[in-house]
């Protein structure tokens, strides 16, 4: 009975409508396009929208000056700047565009600088951002990414392709003067950030991204634009952070030596890497070094929860930080003054900002954001599930279970498959996805298949190339394996969806699997490898290259189209849902047309959802949730029907 209430309290709704004694539609964004999708109800608009209104609030930066703290959070239909004074105070908007805006305040406090792109294109142009209006520091044209200032704020060091729309050169500038812009260095390829300066500003350390387990290190001149790598950059060797302390010793993050990245220190002259950090397991996967050289902080991945610990540098010593559950973090920053910044999640905490004292490890939240009335500490957590893969390879991943009280019996299950793939699902705040689960009853197992982050640099290798790639849709069928022993779960309705990497095993799971699938919902997916590589934005094609293999090559482009979704779509033989983001960069929606196409023309049914003011995933509120309303509707006619 619990799973017709759903459709029961449509049926209510309807009939007590003022409006109509017919269902009423809700009002689609003037920017979505919905082509072969029925109408949204207004009654299930009305049914889901405590979930709908939930906020999230992302530590950016501190005010060197007032000590108030610079966060992210949504008050209209986008993410702005906010300025929070202290502890759970007023969230004070300070940028109001239509656009998601992100920043950080130089290390004077002087001037905030901003990046945003236009409708989701991820051609990211930097301003400053002052009395709510914004000042082009960039070319208006290319696309650009802040990456860091010198110690003395002066100076702001920045990425773009403007040169030639490929080449991510590096510049600095004044942004106090935007006269002051000047080109440092011509670099080849798009995968170049300037890690951090050296306390005399003279001299940055700059990081060369080629893969998730191949990266280098230079140091750059400023004055002459002339790079000496550090160390043997034939070595395969990833960094994953590189900052300089005030003694001029440079800390890094690196798998040189081990299957994890360690925090520790690179001799610059001789590239010897010495481990600081004392984990024989896991990554360390972010650090921040205090302004007086006195401590740092860093993160640790261990099997998806972050934990954060504060190292003494004088003493090495080490001490976790209790004050937070099991949850994940971001934005990790110490304040010049040295309280420690950050952004926290959790199955029952939407992301809020906090900070730590370093000396008490005291942990004190600074913004609990809206969550639609809705009490998040219902919220189930997920438990952590390992199986055998076809090879024998462990791979894992986390099921939310309904609360089993409220929903007894075999229940529905959506197994939704990350992007990447040099990811890794790590359990934080559903969001909208709790409807499903709490309401809904529906279980959700969201599965870290190999080639994702977090488990060392072989597991993350595993995937490599056009000839492994398909073992990682495999792992999806072991786990569908194990799913089917399960008494707690209905294996007759079982559904897939995933975005972007996981868009592409969303359709590869449906046309491998399709007997034992009632539905796939694939957003922004690849459909076609060779398309992809040949359409993608020429600043990242190098880099997918390395990751999917080489269209240029004739016997990797043979295996890359035998791969593809859109070579086997005549296996295609269950529902499609497709979600589509108009300027996507990364995977053109040419990949959705040409497969939604060619299902059609096979008489399959496609629904395909067009954002025409978004890229790679929607990100304004409304066209948020017309897209789970739409998905809603979806798993409705597929997982949910009798």
């Amino acid at each position: 009975m619990r799973k017709l209430a759903y459709i029961v309290s449509l049926a209510v709704l309807a009939v007590l409508s003022p409006l109509s004694p017919a269902i009423a539609d809700a009002e689609k964004p003037a920017a979505l396009v919905a082509d072969g999708i029925p109408a949204v109800p207004d009654a299930m608009v009305a049914t889901t929208r405590p979930y709908m209104e939930y906020r999230t609030a992302g530590f950016a930066s501190w005010n060197p000056n007032d000590k108030s703290m610079l966060i992210t959070t949504r008050f209209g239909n986008t993410a702005q700047l906010h300025q929070v004074a202290g502890p759970m105070m007023d969230r004070r908007q300070i940028s109001f565009e239509a656009e998601p805006v992100s920043g950080s305040w130089s290390p004077k406090g002087d001037v905030l600088v901003v990046q945003k792109d236009t409708g989701g294109n991820e051609f990211f142009q930097i301003y400053t951002l002052k009395d709510g209006r914004l000042t082009l520091l960039s070319d208006g044209k290319s696309r650009n990414s802040a990456n860091t200032w010198t110690k003395d704020g002066k100076w702001l060091a920045y990425t773009s392709t403007r040169r030639n729309g490929t080449d991510n050169d590096i510049y600095i500038v004044d942004p106090r003067d935007p006269a002051s812009n000047r080109l440092v260095t011509e670099v080849k390829g798009g995968g170049w950030a300037v890690g951090g300066f050296a306390p005399d500003g003279k001299t940055a350390v700059v990081a060369e991204y080629l893969s998730v387990t191949k990266s280098n290190l230079y140091l750059l001149d400023i004055h002459t634009g002339a790079m000496t790598p550090i160390g043997d950059v034939k070595k395969d060797i990833s960094y994953g952070g590189a900052q300089f302390a005030p003694d001029g010793q440079l800390w890094v993050t690196s798998d040189e030596g081990s299957d994890f990245q360690r925090l520790g220190i690179l001799d610059t002259k001789t590239g010897k890497f010495t481990p600081k950090s004392r984990e024989p397991k896991w990554d360390i996967q972010s650090f921040d070094i205090a302004d007086d050289g006195s401590f740092l902080v860093y993160t640790i991945n261990e099997a998806g929860a972050e934990k954060v610990k504060v190292m003494d540098l004088k003493t090495d010593g080490v001490r976790t930080v209790e004050g937070l559950p099991a949850g994940n973090t971001g934005g990790l920053e110490i304040a010049p003054w040295g309280t420690i910044g950050l952004t926290f999640t959790s199955a029952r905490s939407a992301a809020d900002a906090y900070s730590i004292d370093p000396k008490t490890l005291a942990v004190t939240r600074w913004t609990q954001s809206e969550t639609g009335g809705l009490d998040v500490t219902q919220n189930v957590e997920p438990e952590f599930v390992e199986v055998k893969s076809f090879d024998g390879e462990p791979v894992s991943g986390f099921l939310y279970r309904p609360d089993p009280a409220k929903f007894p019996g075999k229940r529905p299950l959506i197994v939704n498959v990350h992007g990447g793939p040099e990811s890794q699902f790590t359990p934080g705040f559903l969001g909208r996805t709790n409807y499903l689960l709490n309401e809904l009853g529906i279980a959700v197992f969201y599965p870290n298949v190999r080639g994702s982050t977090g488990f060392g640099k072989r597991f993350v290798g595993l995937d490599n190339g056009p000839f492994l790639r398909e073992d990682s849709v495999k792992d999806i069928g072991a786990f569908l394996d194990h799913f089917a022993k399960d008494a707690s779960l209905d294996n007759g309705r079982v559904a897939v969806t995933g975005g972007s990497y996981g868009g592409y095993v969303c359709y590869a799971s449906a046309i491998r699997y399709g007997t034992r699938l009632k539905g796939a919902n694939c957003v922004v997916a690849i459909s076609n490898f060779v398309t992809f590589l040949e359409n993608t934005q020429s600043y990242r094609r190098d880099l997918r290259r390395v990751e999917y293999g080489d269209e240029r090559d004739p016997k990797q482009r043979a295996k890359l189209l035998e791969i593809s979704p859109l070579t086997a779509v005549d296996k295609f033989n269950i529902p499609l849902m497709v979600v589509t983001g108009a300027n996507d960069p990364r995977v053109p929606a040419s990949e959705a047309d040409q497969i939604i196409a060619a299902v059609r023309a096979k008489g399959g049914t496609a629904w395909h959802l067009l954002g025409q003011d978004e890229g790679h995933g929607f990100a304004k509120k409304v066209n948020q949730d017309y897209q789970f309303w739409v998905g809603l509707l979806f798993w409705e006619q597929t997982l949910l029907k009798e």
